[in-house]
Order: structure tokens, then sequence, then C-alpha cells
């Protein structure tokens, strides 16, 4: 696990290793263990390519430098991640003839790409963003994980190509300008997050997941190799004799080749059944009890340690806990982010760095539940999605005349029957899928914003290209595993936990474990009312009864709650004070409305107000 930068300009090669420099020394806390450089030049030496790394060392501790070569140099690599198959790889690849001088998974890369070109990528099994120099063919090779666990930014520009595992070592890169891109401020209200491949920088954007990009002859082509199944209609197979079986046998491979690792490692725990369940299987390869991390909050009725506690009990783990308290988010919520260089989308990113940081203590890496509800179908939203088409059948008069005024008179405790049926009168999919998170409709957010973009920038389409004949089910999972996963869930687990310079690895985002799960036929992920249904299965006799089958709660923290009390005066000074930055973006009546329905407890807008105020503190970083 580490962190990469590099470029591709028209300059001397002294002053690119100065560039290089700067920019490693932006994501120091991806790789505290070690740097390391390359300056090339192309063969008619109108370019000069730079290599930067930042190493966080878990396999191969002692020959594990980067930028790593082949056995000319002709090929060089830098890497962040982890190929989880890199020893299968490397006995088939030392079987074709090729000469390895390290145990590291980065140097299986460089022989892979000698051997498969750039399908190479589809070999790999597991979580990465790769740059590769090909000396030979003056070529520069970028790779991108399916999911998208590891990121990877593009700055291009005047014939120059940067790019970083961070923007924040994108702009360490002399003359990389940073300015707000207004539509991505559109964009973030529509979704809560800015859906890739934009971001809030004009010019700077994301490889997308499943993705490849080749620059070559001063141009830079993109390309997917991969694809969530979930994307084409459930076909009939061969029926498996025991789904919940198989489903383990699956899942706790899964864990199994991601425990591989040099130095100490653990699990975070929540007492969700997600991270019950790897704690559980990872308990199966160990001798020694499993170390597990969770973090609390004062309110009981949003902390779940009493949960983790119990299932830390069962499997007699080495259990760590930690409380977090309104100070600790008004402390750390700046840095955080500066960590992210985006707005901090949800409030559970700052328990997990801090929870990140208090397992650095003790160990260098950590399994995590992350991506189960995505995969198998996890939120309220996945039960619900599958009536729309149902809902949408009724008469006008029915829904609009009838339903939707009697629900509207439902009082707050209510507020997912409400949601569920105003999203559900939604026609367009695409706004019904963004607004299942509760994100700002369209004419809310011409009420909130005076800004408008200059120009319209069609994002990308594919949350929504999906064949026609899949499933209201897979449709609403291909989007969560092609933009809120990549754009929010993952990003957030990626710069959280590397921000207190530790791995974190993640069972459920394996891409045979997604072509397994959508094999199967929709109810094995939602059976009724029963949501992640393979997995309750499969888990049944493993986990305890009480944590197998309790509804979905959700990494909530009472930030509404702290809006309305302790974090009342932060909140007000930061978006109606003197040193407000994001003022000429708002209707000054239409902030006044919702800080005051909010904190006199009229209505909750939390949700808006937190994505407010992190844009308004991103604005004091980087402006």
């Amino acid at each position: 696990m580490c962190g990469i930068a590099g470029l591709v300009e028209r300059a001397q090669p002294e002053d690119t290793q100065l560039t290089l420099k700067a920019m490693a020394a932006a994501i120091a806390h991806r790789g505290p263990d070690d740097e390391g450089f390359l300056v090339a030049s192309t063969r008619d030496g109108d370019h000069v390519v730079g290599l930067a790394h930042r190493r966080l060392s878990i396999i191969d501790l002692s020959t594990g430098h980067q930028p790593i070569g082949n056995e000319d140099s002709s090929v060089h690599l830098v890497f962040n991640g982890e190929i989880y198959n890199y020893q299968p790889l490397r006995r088939i690849l030392i079987d074709l003839g090729h000469v390895f001088r390290t145990l590291s998974d980065s140097e299986t890369i460089v022989h892979a790409y000698e051997e498969w070109g750039d399908s190479c990528v589809e070999r790999f099994r597991g979580m990465f963003a790769f740059a590769l120099w090909d000396a030979r063919k003056d070529r520069l090779l970028f790779a991108r994980d399916p999911f998208g666990k590891k990121p990877l930014y593009l700055y291009e520009s005047g014939g120059r190509l940067v790019f970083g595992s961070e923007i924040k070592a994108v702009l360490a890169a002399p003359g990389v300008v940073a300015t707000v891109d207004l539509q991505s401020v559109v964009e973030y209200f529509a979704y809560r997050y800015v859906p890739g491949p934009a971001t809030l920088f004009q010019n700077i954007r994301k490889l997308e997941p499943g993705s490849i990009a080749v620059w070559e002859k001063g141009k830079l082509r993109e390309q997917r190799y991969w694809f969530p199944p979930d994307r084409q209609p459930w076909t009939a197979t061969e029926p498996l004799d025991d789904v919940p079986s198989a489903f383990r046998e699956k899942l706790d491979e899964c864990v199994r080749i991601r425990m591989v690792s040099d130095v100490p490692f653990g699990a975070f725990l929540s007492g969700g059944i997600d991270s019950s369940a790897v704690v559980a299987l990872m308990s199966r390869h160990l001798s020694q009890p499993v170390k597990t991390f969770a973090v609390g909050f004062p309110e009981t009725e949003y902390s779940e340690l009493d949960y983790a506690s119990r299932v830390a009990q069962h499997f007699k783990t080495d259990h760590h806990e930690l409380i977090v308290s309104h100070t600790e988010l008004m402390e750390h919520l700046p840095t955080l982010v500066r960590y992210r260089d985006a707005p901090v989308s949800e409030p559970a990113d700052i328990p997990i760095y801090l929870l990140s940081r208090e397992a650095r203590r003790s160990v260098k890496m950590i399994l995590t539940g992350e991506g189960s509800d995505e995969l198998l179908g996890g939120y309220p939203k996945h039960s619900v999605e599958r009536f729309t088409p149902a809902y949408q059948i009724l008469p006008g008069r029915v829904r609009h005349d009838l339903i939707e005024p009697l629900i509207g008179t439902l009082p707050f405790r209510f507020r997912r029957i409400k949601t569920a049926i105003s999203t559900m009168a939604l026609e367009s999919e695409e706004l019904r899928m963004v607004r299942w998170f509760g994100a700002l409709a369209p004419d809310e957010i011409t009420d909130l914003l005076k800004v408008r973009p200059s120009s319209q920038r069609k994002t990308s389409e594919l949350p929504f290209d999906v064949d026609p004949n899949v499933s209201a089910l897979r449709r609403i999972l291909y989007f969560d595993q092609t933009s809120w996963l990549p754009d929010n869930l993952l990003e957030r687990g990626d710069r959280m936990t590397m921000a207190a310079s530790i791995e974190a690895r993640m069972p459920f985002m394996d891409r045979e474990l997604a072509d397994f799960v959508s094999r199967l036929p929709d109810r094995w992920r939602v059976h009724g009312r029963v949501r992640k249904y393979a997995l309750r299965k499969a888990m049944e006799g493993i986990l305890p009864p009480e944590i197998l089958d309790r509804p979905k709660v959700g990494f909530r923290m009472p930030v509404d709650k702290w809006f309305q009390g302790h974090m009342r005066n932060y909140l007000c000074d930061h978006l109606m004070g003197p040193d407000c930055r994001t003022r000429d973006l708002y209707r000054a009546e239409a902030v006044r409305r919702v800080v005051t329905e909010h904190v006199e407890g009229r209505r909750n807008h939390g949700k808006l107000l937190w994505a407010m105020l992190n844009l308004e503190i991103w604005y004091r970083e980087y402006q």
C-alpha cells in the first residue's frame, strides 16, 4: 500500500526531479517507510517521464523498493495496492522463463506486463493503481482495479500530463492551477459527492475503475477492461446444491488471501453482519486472537459498541474500543478535508480516521466489511426499488391525489416511508438512483444555489448503461457499484486509512465474489424483506443469532443532534459568519431558512447542512 505520482512534460530532467520530490512529499502519509524516483526521456528526446513512489511496507519488507524494473531496466513500475494472487502468477511467469529478484507483488506486475501486455490487468485479483513506463515502446500505462479501491487522478494541459494517488500530489506540480469547477459543485449537491470521472477541480479527473489509460506519442487514450457483472441480466445456470456453503467457501477464500502480510494486522468490527463475518472467518485461519477495533459515540442510541463487544467475546478477539464525540469532529474535520482533497461526504469519515489512527499503534493493515451492502443488497432501498415499476403503473390520480398527500401528513419518525414513496414516484431512473441517498432534487438545488455552471458537462454514463432487461434490483446495485462505491465509500476508505498510514483490505470487494453472486437468482440477495440473504444463510451457526438477525443500522453519527446543540455555533459561524467563503454560491434566504428550521427542530436538514459545511471548509482549504 503506497502512494504514486509522476508526470510527462517537455522539461529538463533536473527540473522534473525537483517536481517529483515535491509531489511525493505531498503524499508522504501514504508511504512513510520509503521513497523512490525515476526520470527518463523518450527516445526522440521530446518528453521527460517522471515516476515517484512513497512506500508503506506490507509485503517483502527488505527488497520491495520502487520504482521497480525488469531484468534489463527497460520497464519500470510505481504501484499502489496489493495483488492477492501474485504468488500463483509468479509461479506461472517463472515457468515461462521470467527471472525475479524480489518477493514482492509489484515485480509480478512488471513481468506480467512483459508476458501479456496491457491485458495483464485482467489477471490481477486485488486493489491497485499503477503507472508503468515501457522505454522500448515509449509508452506509459496506467491501470486501476475493477471496483476502484485505489485512486488515480489525471491532469492534462498544453501537452503536459500529471498524475497522482491524491489530488494534492497533482497540485504540488508547478503550473497546475486549482480552479473550482462549478458544474461539479452542482453535481455535489445532486449526489452528495462528485460523480466520476470529475472532481471539484477543473482539468483534474479520476481514471475510472476497471480502466486502463495509455500515454503514447503525446496522446492519452482510456479503455474500460471490466464492468460489474450486474450490468447484464441474470441468466439461468446449473443450480448449486448448497448456495450458502458455496458462498461461505468463496467469501472465506476472499478473506484468507487478504491475510497475506509480513506485518501485524487486524480488523475493524462494527457489530454488523459484514464486519462480524470477516472477523469470524479470519479467526479460522489464525492461531492467535484476531485484533479487532471498534468505535462508538457517547450517545448510546447511535453507538454499536455493545454489539461489537459481543462479537469480540464470541470469537475471543483482542478487542480495542474508541469513543468519538463532537469535539473530535470539529477538531479533525478541516484536516480530513485536506486529506480527502474534497468535502467529507459522510460524517463517518471522522471516526474511521480516528479508529485507523488508534489501530496503527499495534497493526499496519486491517480488514473491513466495506462493500457488502452494494454487492449483496443491504440497504432498505434495495428492497423498495423492486416495487417501483408496479407503483408507477398505478393511475396518476391514485398516486398524486391519494397516496402521496396521505404519506406527506405522517410525522418525522416515518421519514423512511415518506422517502420511499417520494422516490418511487420519480420516473427518471437517473434522478431516482441518487435520491435514494438523500441528495437534493433539481428544484431544491435551484432554490439553494444561485450559481450556474458556465458549461454543461455530461457525467459518466457508466452507472446507467445497463442492459434494458436487467432487473430493478440489479440496476440499482449496478449504480451503487459504479458510482456510490468508488466515488464515495471506497474513496473514504482509502483516504481515511491512508491518512493514518494504515492499509485497509476489503474481502467483499472481490471480482470473483462479484461474479459468483451475480450468477445467483436475485432472491439470494433480497429474499422478501430479508436483505443480504446469501450472507445471512452462509453465516448461520457461525455468528451469534443477535448479530445474524440484526436489521441494517448503518454507521451513523448523531450530527443532526449536534447541529442543534454542541455544534450549532460552529455550523452558523461557517455558513453565515463573516468569513464564509461559499456565500456567493447560495441564495442567502435559503441558507437562513434551512439553518433555522434545523436548529429549531422544525425540519431535519442534517444531510444538506453537512454537505454545505464541508464545502465551506473545502473552500477555505483550497481557495
